[in-house]
């Protein structure tokens, strides 16, 4: 009886197919955090207001992002990072996701 069978294993298909959309969103994330970066560590080095680096990195990070900008001598580091989403976050081992840029400043003239 393949309906039977399929009744059977449907609930299994059902939750591998649920961890791979949830490892897709990690992904998507992860990259939202390291675009976030990349945006706020270009910001940085141009001289803009902490307060507005850190809305910059906000508005491209997952929702729920952590901004960190530090100064280090001649360069600026921008980290972000994020919870995992979903109901499968534990794929991540229990890390949170996160991206680091380090930006030179840009001399002003």
């Amino acid at each position: 009886m393949v309906t039977a069978e399929l009744a059977a294993v449907l609930p299994a298909v059902v939750f591998v197919l649920a961890i791979a959309i949830n490892a897709v969103a990690i992904g998507i994330d992860q990259i939202r955090c390291v675009d976030a970066a990349r945006m706020a560590a270009r910001s940085a080095s141009r001289g803009d207001p902490p307060a507005r680096v850190s809305d910059i990195g906000q508005r491209a990070a997952p929702g729920g992002a952590a901004v960190t900008v530090r100064s280090l001598g001649g360069d600026v580091e921008v980290i972000v990072s994020a919870a995992p989403p979903g109901p499968f976050g534990w794929l991540t081992g229990g890390h949170r996701l996160s991206a680091s840029v380090v930006a030179p400043v840009e001399a002003t003239p």
